[in-house]
């Protein structure tokens, strides 16, 4: 199936029963990116994501000279560490669309030395970067913008990082203090890094916590408000199996519940690294049944696909706002979600891009301080707006499965994490 325009959404009258196997975490593969280039040795990636963010980090670090053996049918990346070096002094990137890209590596050059020149898409360019910059800032990087202050694209004009403390404002993007933490190893002295205010998705920074260990970096994190990296530490080259992309296999997991059928996701398991695990708590309070097995998880909807809307904080899983705001209208009582307010940031507004779509389909809705309350209905058949958002576009395909002539518009927007999104959803529904 190619997909040259908008997608016609299956309407499904049945239970599904299916098993699949998904691609690597995106969040997992540009963190192995990162940290294989900055270790003592050669490092092998085994189920990397090939999708557009890993495209352009890879890419990337070509630019900067890291040696990468790319084998993308195998899945599979070599990557020839430096000891903590940019083997190149100067040097262009451009990130993309990719947040963790931009973010986490103008962290890394930032902490080099050298003159750097980091590029981006309308998108990204229109995404906050301030609180990494000011941070960086601190320490004594320079940054030259050419279009808008503290925003993409700029010139990084870097000694080295000056300074053994730092404060870091983590309230937009988890992002920001992951890029800190990730190249705190390469600062000539011990450094702390200090969380300002509210730190959300605190999952994302356990990940990049465990990460770091894993490839030999310790980290002595004081409630997760300071975190203290002794200088003398630097990463060891080791292999990894990237886990399949949990963020991506709630809508499979969702697809399941929502018909009342039963998923099953291959290659993941209960104590997976990625946070967004939890949203299987979600689902079970709302009526799913999930079991681990030998060789991954799967759901089982409730019966004939019945289910209580539910009150939720997703501060710590905020990417899945989407997948639940699209089983919301086939709730029984209305959904409330609460603690979202970072969504606004993310590749689109997602919050108003869920009340624009929703209200588009004649449901009703609430926008709260810091989130929003979905009535349930019976949506109509519309053109969903994806916003060149690959989270709505996925999202949203799960409403249309219970709504004849649905259609998710600009579906090809999935290839920022899963370009193969919308062939792999025909295929369990036909």
């Amino acid at each position: 199936m190619k997909l040259l325009e908008d997608y016609k959404v299956p309407f499904l009258t049945k239970k599904l029963d299916f098993t699949v196997n998904l691609p690597g975490s995106k969040s997992i593969t540009n963190r192995a990116l990162l940290l294989a280039a900055l270790s003592n040795t050669q490092v092998t990636l085994n189920n990397v994501l090939f999708s557009d963010d890993s495209y352009h980090f890879m890419e990337s670090l070509k630019s900067l000279g890291f040696n990468l053996t790319v084998t993308e049918e195998l899945k599979k990346v070599v990557v020839m560490g430096e000891k903590g070096l940019i083997p190149r002094s100067r040097a262009a990137i451009n990130v993309g669309s990719a947040g963790t890209a931009a973010r986490f590596l103008t962290a890394m050059l930032a902490a080099s030395q050298g003159e750097y020149e980091v590029k981006a898409s309308e998108q990204m360019q229109a995404r906050p970067m301030k609180p990494l910059l000011d941070a960086l800032r601190f320490l004594g990087v320079v940054f030259e913008t050419s279009c808008r202050e503290d925003s993409l694209p700029y010139v990084i004009k870097t000694a080295g990082f000056k300074g053994t403390k730092v404060k870091i404002q983590a309230d937009r993007s988890s992002q920001f203090l992951s890029a800190l933490l990730m190249v705190a190893p390469l600062a000539q002295d011990s450094l702390t890094i200090e969380v300002e205010g509210d730190l959300i998705a605190k999952p994302y920074i356990i990940m990049t916590l465990k990460m770091m260990q894993y490839f030999g970096v310790k980290v002595e994190n004081q409630s997760f408000q300071s975190f203290l990296i002794s200088q003398g530490q630097g990463y060891q080259g080791r292999d990894l199996q990237i886990e399949p992309d949990v963020s991506n296999a709630n809508y499979f997991w969702a697809m399941a519940f929502l018909t009342g059928g039963r998923g099953k996701v291959s290659g993941i398991t209960q104590d997976s690294w990625q946070g967004d695990i939890a949203f299987l708590k979600v689902l079970e309070k709302m009526g799913g049944r999930v079991e681990q097995h030998p060789d991954g998880i799967s759901l089982e909807g409730p019966s004939q696909g019945l289910f209580p809307g539910i009150e939720i904080d997703l501060g710590d899983m905020p990417d899945q706002t989407m997948t639940l705001a699209a089983l919301a209208p086939f709730a029984q009582t209305p959904t409330i979600i609460r603690n979202i307010s970072v969504i606004k940031y993310h590749e689109s507004n997602r919050l108003q891009a869920i009340i624009n779509e929703l209200g588009k389909m004649g449901l009703e809705t609430e926008e709260l301080d810091d989130g929003i309350i979905i009535h349930p209905g019976q949506p109509r058949a519309v053109a969903i707006e994806t916003y060149d958002d690959h989270r709505m576009a996925m999202a949203f395909a799960l409403t249309g499965l219970k709504v004849p002539g649905m259609i998710i518009k600009n579906p090809r927007c999935t290839a920022k994490t899963f370009k193969d999104y919308f062939q792999v959803f025909e295929g369990i529904v036909k």
